[in-house]
This record gives C-alpha cells, sequence and structure tokens, in this order.
C-alpha cells in the first residue's frame, strides 16, 4: 500500500473519530435534528473553508499552534470532567441541562479545528486535487460522520432508556482519557528521547501510577455508567 492510500486511510479514521466524539454529545442530549444537523454543517462549512485555504497555511505557524496542543488537551480534559459532573449533578437533582453542556463534546474545539486543517492539508498535498474539493470531501466526511453517529447514539438512547446521566459519564470518560493522554505522552517521548532503560529510577517509575489511576478511574465510571443504566 502506497503512502497516498495510507494518508487517506489515516485522514478517514481520524474524521470518523472526531465525527463519533460529537455525535455522543449530539445522539444522548435532549436537541431536536434540525440541531444535529446544524452542529454537523458547521463541521462542513469549517472543513470547506480550510479547503479552500490549505495550499496558503503557514506551516510555521501551525508549527507553533502544534506545540501548544497539550496545554489545550488539558484544558479541554478539565472542562470536560467539569461539564460531565454539572450534567450528572444537575439531572439527579431534577434537571435536564444537557442541551446546553452537550456543546462541550460536539461543537468543534480547538483540537477538531486542527485535525480538520491537517486533514485538508495532507489530503491536498497527496492528492491531486483543487482546495475547493478537498474542502468539500472532508467537510462531506465529516457531515457524515457526525450525523450518522449522532442518529445511532440517539437510536440507543431511546431503545435503552439512557438518561443525561449517560452523557455526563461519557464526557468524564473522554475528559480523563484526554487528560491521560497529555500526562503520558510527553513523559514517554522525554523517556525515548533521554533513553533511559527502565531500571526503576523515578522518571520511569511514574507509568505504573499514572497507568493503574487510569484503570481505576475507567472501572470507577464504567460501574456509574453500568448502575445508570439500571
Amino acid at each position: 500500500m502506497d503512502s497516498t492510500a495510507l494518508t487517506v486511510i489515516g485522514v478517514l479514521i481520524g474524521i470518523l473519530i472526531f465525527g463519533i466524539k460529537s455525535g455522543i454529545g449530539c445522539g444522548f442530549s435532549n436537541i431536536n435534528t434540525r440541531e444535529i444537523l446544524i452542529i454537523g454543517g458547521s463541521y462542513f462549512f469549517l472543513a470547506f473553508l480550510f479547503g479552500i485555504v490549505a495550499d496558503h497555511i503557514n506551516l510555521d505557524a501551525l508549527e507553533k499552534l502544534s506545540e501548544m496542543g497539550m496545554e489545550v488537551h488539558v484544558f479541554l480534559s478539565l472542562l470536560l470532567i467539569g461539564a460531565g459532573i454539572y450534567t450528572q449533578k444537575k439531572w439527579n437533582s431534577g434537571k435536564d441541562v444537557s442541551r446546553h453542556t452537550f456543546l462541550v463534546l460536539s461543537m468543534p474545539c480547538p483540537v477538531c479545528l486542527g485535525a480538520l486543517a491537517l486533514s485538508c492539508m495532507l489530503l491536498s498535498a497527496n492528492l491531486n486535487l483543487s482546495g475547493i474539493k478537498i474542502g468539500f470531501l472532508v467537510g462531506t466526511a465529516f457531515f457524515t460522520s457526525v450525523v450518522f453517529s449522532s442518529f445511532l447514539f440517539r437510536m440507543g438512547k431511546v431503545r435503552m432508556g439512557i438518561t443525561p446521566e449517560t452523557l455526563g459519564s461519557a464526557m468524564l470518560m473522554l475528559g480523563i482519557f484526554y487528560l491521560s493522554g497529555a500526562m503520558l505522552i510527553p513523559a514517554y517521548m522525554q523517556t525515548k528521547q533521554m533513553n533511559i532503560a527502565s531500571t526503576g529510577g523515578e522518571e520511569t517509575a511514574i507509568f505504573p501510577l499514572l497507568i493503574c489511576g487510569v484503570i481505576a478511574l475507567a472501572g470507577f465510571l464504567l460501574e456509574n455508567i453500568k448502575r445508570s443504566d439500571q
């Protein structure tokens, strides 16, 4: 398989992941079909815009922006955790706020915008297509992924009797996943760069603790979801 095909497959997988992330928020919240289409349409419009300017994006500026990726990651993870706790707390007190808090999960965030720009740039560099066509293709893929996954999760919500508390649990899980990634990835990269062997030193000993913590938190949240579905 050549590099072009691998690039296209990688872009499609990335689009699918971000589309499902948005679909979880739309599908588990109390919004109507028109609003789901608006969310999907926002991704289409942004992708189309990035496609048009893909050939003119300053790579140096994009690299500087990517250096802030971990800080943005941590901010988004804390925002998701806070919104998840708030959604569950309000639902348990008899109020459904998922119509508002789902935006933290579904609306285009800096990470999603970076993925849109990178998708358009990669496809523009590997496919012999104009920026307008690249933007249209990426936008259509994002729109389809968001809308299809939203209706899929909505069907599951109706059949399984899922409440906004589950949306809160999903936000918590994704927030903790983002936060664990922000902690583990830099530590791993630093260890690789320094070529440190696993000898039980302070820098390498942190990995088992972080992994155990993530597993424990994931187990707690899964149990919470099971209880809310019963």
